[in-house]
């Protein structure tokens, strides 16, 4: 019996996708597109702004504030985590549609900034009517791939904007619950 090599598509300089591992997640998402996967974080105050967020087995995944809103800066700040979170669910849809679509990624880099009111000092400060969070986001996407055209990578843009999930949750309202 000879061993059958694992098939992964190389992508320049990023690390590679295994692409039969993507091609199974592509046909169990097809298969049963109503599954729902609840996510969980526990988050614990360690002193200051600073906390220390559980996820699955992983380390804390640590959120601060910087000194000029009183904390350490030993870590993004939730806002921050939060452009974080959206860079990164954008960079692994663009990467994983380039596998799909069997392009080479030499280059993947993504520049975000947002703007937001902080005057309300979480609710303590400025309490006036005003947008609380994000009024705007934006994002720039670098990505070069061998042999494909601007316009090509200008549409798989468009299209991983409309399929992320964190970016689905910038942009729509989202059930809400908080409670003690």
């Amino acid at each position: 019996m000879t061993a059958v090599a694992q098939k992964t598509v190389l992508t320049g300089c990023l690390a590679p996708i295994d692409k039969k591992g993507l091609e199974q997640l592509i046909a169990n998402g097809k298969a049963n597109p109503q599954v729902i996967k609840t996510l969980k974080c526990k988050t614990v105050a360690e002193g200051k702004f600073r906390h220390a967020n559980y996820i699955r087995n992983l380390a804390p995944y640590i959120v601060d504030e910087p000194p000029g809103l009183l904390g350490d800066d030993t870590a993004p700040n939730p806002s921050e985590a939060s452009l974080a979170a959206l860079g990164s669910c954008l960079a692994v849809g663009l990467h994983a549609n380039a596998v799909h679509r069997g392009w080479t990624v030499n280059k993947l880099e993504l520049e975000l900034e947002g703007d937001l009111n902080i005057t309300a000092v979480w609710g303590t400060g400025d309490v006036s009517e005003k947008p609380v969070g994000f009024t705007d986001v934006r994002v720039k996407v670098d990505m070069e791939c061998e042999g494909i055209p601007q316009s090509e990578i200008d549409a798989l843009v468009t299209h991983v904007k409309k399929w992320s999930p964190v970016a689905n949750t910038f942009t729509r309202p989202v059930n809400l619950e908080v409670s003690a």
